[in-house]
């Protein structure tokens, strides 16, 4: 996309009293959000009421499963493409909710509901955006995506989507990040590790024990370091989360099984970090669950990001998963509300966030 592109400026002639219905339409969207459990994999109610309130607002959204996406009238092949994108479906609402996780709760400027902030704010407010700008005389594309299936990385998320979509240059993806863009992303790869042994009685010497037997390599994965170390997201990092072991106290065990989690920065690709793991193994077998989540990144020096400093907003680097690891062009998160908020109790969102993310947004086409 080159500079020029973006040189060109444009009018968006709105009255407070105009601003002020945009963000009462992306609040009452939120509420109606909110109200509708959508866990991923869940989210068909979710869905079809958010495209019964798109078709009301005069939009004409396709869909694909339960993913809602809409391009901006005038579209121009010989344009570059940007898209907006959110996602409907929310993590199940964990047990120290002290409210109702699915009754849309104000308190003052908080809002309060399951999905308020990660990353119903973002999803509301983009298309809040869309709703503006569709009509304007604009030199470059817009395509509004609301998917689904985020928050498992679900093959009937984006990934089914995207081919379906015009040719994308560039994404803004709208997970909550304080309104600051959020220029490179860790990958994610989950590994299945297994170690073999042979069971016996625990009173006498005999059998093979699993656990011993992964002893090693789990002190290893414990304590081995990767070199290569990002500015924006640190190092790759590994983890083992989970293990279990045994049937019984009097029963040598003949299985361990145990899980990794690895984050990978820009600098290692999953499939390179499970080789290496696996030549590292002296006991273990290793099993990836999948390669496709790998960490992404957009230059500084994109039009859009350099958008984003002259507006004094800070681009970092961001250790948390979106679906940005699932698309072939660049992308950088830049969404209203705080990550801190995101999967824990009593989750909320600030309709002055919502204010401030829609006025950065508009300036941020300029």
């Amino acid at each position: 996309m080159q500079t020029k592109e973006f040189s060109i400026k444009y009018n968006v002639d709105m009255s407070v009293e105009e601003r002020s219905r945009y963000v009462d339409d992306a609040v009452e969207l939120l509420r109606l959000l909110i109200a509708t459990p959508r866990v991923s994999r869940s989210e068909t109610e979710a869905a079809d009421k958010m495209e019964a309130k798109m078709r009301e607002w005069g939009l004409n959204p396709r869909r694909e499963a339960n993913n809602l996406w809409v391009v901006a009238e005038g579209f121009d092949e010989a344009k570059q493409t940007i898209l907006l994108n959110a996602h409907i479906d929310t993590v199940k609402p964990v047990a120290t909710w002290t409210k109702d996780p699915h009754e849309p709760l104000m308190e003052g400027n908080q809002l309060f509901g399951l999905g308020s902030n990660d990353c119903g704010g973002g999803l509301v407010t983009l298309l809040q955006v869309f709703r503006i700008l569709k009509g304007k005389l604009l030199p470059f594309n817009l395509v509004y995506l609301a998917s689904a299936e985020e928050e498992v990385s679900g093959k009937d998320g984006v990934e089914r989507v995207l081919p379906l979509l015009p040719r994308i240059d560039v994404a803004i993806v709208g997970e909550p990040t304080g309104m600051q863009p959020a220029i490179a992303e860790k990958g994610l790869m989950v590994i299945d590790g297994y170690a073999h042994g042979v069971s016996g009685h625990a009173a006498r010497n005999e059998g093979v024990n699993a656990i011993y037997e992964a002893l090693d390599d789990l002190a290893w994965l414990r304590d081995y370091r990767f070199g290569k170390e990002s500015p924006l997201l640190g190092p790759t990092k590994m983890t083992v989360t989970q293990v279990e072991s045994g049937t019984q106290h009097n029963v040598i065990p003949d299985l361990l099984h145990f899980v990794i989690d690895v984050r990978t920065n820009e600098y290692y690709q999953n499939e390179f970090v499970f080789a290496f793991l696996q030549k590292h193994m002296k006991r273990c077998e290793l099993k990836a669950r999948s390669f496709r989540l790998h960490s992404s990144s957009i230059p500084t020096e994109h039009p859009l990001i350099k958008r984003c400093m002259e507006l004094g907003l800070s681009p970092f680097g961001s250790p948390t998963l979106s679906d940005q690891a699932l698309m072939p062009f660049p992308s950088f998160k830049l969404g209203p509300g705080q990550s801190s908020r995101s999967h824990s109790a009593d989750e909320f969102i600030c309709i002055s966030e919502i204010e401030q993310a829609l006025d950065l947004y508009l300036q941020l086409f300029e």
